[in-house]
């Protein structure tokens, strides 16, 4: 399939009179195909959480529309639609933009849709947190003898339940999961150590209170113990 464009031009001549020349321009067109709708997350919470989907498509140039359900969307107070009508972003999503999306790409031969794309969008009041992190040490107490056992473990009030990252002198470590085993320690992992609470629906973070451990060769005698050895 071609489409071609009739170019008519004015030309002056040195005689004084006009000429006319007209050129036929035609350009193959390919159909539009590989309608494919692209969201940046599907899990998104109410009036908290924005998100954008791309339409990607084969073919020769073409122009875009978005579909919510069987409603055509068009751009309006929180609802952008960029890069040639290719983007649609919507501002802190509501219940009603949980969809299915589709996006319609036409050219001047051809049209194709993509296929549905849904959104889930929970309500705010059923998640929650993190709040209340708070860390625990297996001992409880700050020295400990080289070599020994230790078990940290953080807890959060939250919903969905917290994901858990662990920190060492405020820097965060590998170490994931509600429970940190320092086995057969060594002196240098000494330090206030910390656990990171992450909400992965409300996208916050909540730091528990540190708490010190030090690792010692030989464990500091009571009082008593330093005027009568055993």
């Amino acid at each position: 399939v071609q489409a071609c464009w009739l170019v008519h031009r004015v030309c002056s001549t040195d005689a004084g009179f006009c000429q006319l020349k007209s050129t036929l321009f035609c350009l193959p067109i390919v159909p539009v195909s590989n309608v494919v709708v692209t969201p940046s997350s599907t899990d998104l919470i109410e009036f908290n959480s924005s998100v954008s989907l791309s339409c990607s498509s084969s073919g020769s140039p073409r122009s875009y529309t978005w579909l919510n359900g069987s409603s055509e969307v068009t751009a309006s107070e929180g609802v952008q639609i960029t890069d040639g009508g290719s983007t649609l972003t919507i501002i802190s999503v509501t219940r009603y933009d949980q969809g299915p999306f589709r996006c319609r790409a036409f050219n001047l031969v051809s049209h194709d849709i993509s296929g549905p794309v849904s959104l889930s969008i929970s309500c705010e009041l059923l998640t929650f947190g993190p709040e209340n992190t708070n860390m625990t040490l297996s001992p409880s107490q700050e020295y400990h003898e080289k070599g020994s056992d230790i078990i940290l473990s953080c807890s959060a009030v939250s919903r969905p339940p917290a994901q858990f990252q662990w920190a060492l002198n405020g820097a965060l470590l590998s170490d994931t999961g509600p429970e940190l085993r320092l086995n057969n320690i060594h002196m240098n992992q000494s330090g206030n150590y910390s656990c990171q609470a992450h909400n992965i629906k409300t996208l916050r973070n909540e730091t528990s209170q540190p708490s010190r451990v030090t690792v010692l060769g030989w464990l500091p005698c009571e009082p008593w113990q330093q005027h009568h050895p055993p």
